[in-house]
């Protein structure tokens, strides 16, 4: 049976100069009436691992939560999927250092601006923030990752920056970590702490 995924693989096809075709043939028949734009795929390992925690199917809903490979192709995947395309609903996730993307692209898109939520640095800084250090440093430890992270601050780029700041570099110096810890740091969130951008996000859906 066709899935979520499949529409998803299918918009990445088509936003990469595949058909439409397989992508409408599947809106229509999974029912698919929002997507969320999120930059990666470690956005996509939050937003995924909040809607379990909440108890929310979100592809039984008809969403569809899609990462672009980066802010830049906004503009693409709005086209694409918003009013000038299959005409979705289209919401997101994103840095605050490229909320001009988000904006430039949905205004060409013909699409409302106010369901973007901006995250302040990126959303491992504010999940960070939102565990605090202590936190993070457990689940570090619980991960194996926390003599890496000692051997990390010592690095001498890393001299008299703030921990969280550092951390949040720590977590994309490997390959699959910030993604892995995407899931792992929502998981960890107290309830009543979730970062208000995703947080928002979740709630507009």
């Amino acid at each position: 049976m066709a899935d979520m995924r499949a529409f998803r693989d299918a918009v990445t096809s088509w936003a990469t100069g595949g058909p439409d075709g397989p992508a409408r043939d599947l809106a229509e028949s999974l029912g698919v009436r929002t997507t969320v734009l999120l930059e990666g795929l470690s956005d996509l390992a939050a937003v995924e691992a909040l809607a379990a925690r909440r108890g929310r199917d979100l592809a039984a809903e008809g969403v569809c939560v899609v990462p672009m490979g980066g802010a830049m192709s906004v503009g693409r995947y709005a086209g694409l999927l918003g009013p000038p395309g299959l005409g979705l609903r289209l919401t997101g996730l994103c840095d605050e250092g490229e909320q001009d993307f988000y904006e430039r692209g949905l205004t060409r898109a013909q699409a409302p601006l106010q369901d973007i939520y901006v995250c302040t640095a990126d959303l491992e800084d504010e999940l960070i923030r939102a565990l605090g250090m202590a936190r993070v440093e457990e689940i570090l430890r619980a991960e194996g990752d926390f003599r890496a992270w000692q051997t990390f601050q010592r690095q001498p780029a890393q001299q008299g920056r703030p921990r969280h700041q550092q951390v949040r570099r720590f977590l994309g110096t490997k390959k699959g970590r910030k993604i892995r810890y995407g899931r792992l740091l929502v998981e960890a969130l107290v309830p009543d702490r979730t970062p208000p951008p995703l947080d928002c996000l979740l709630a507009s859906l």
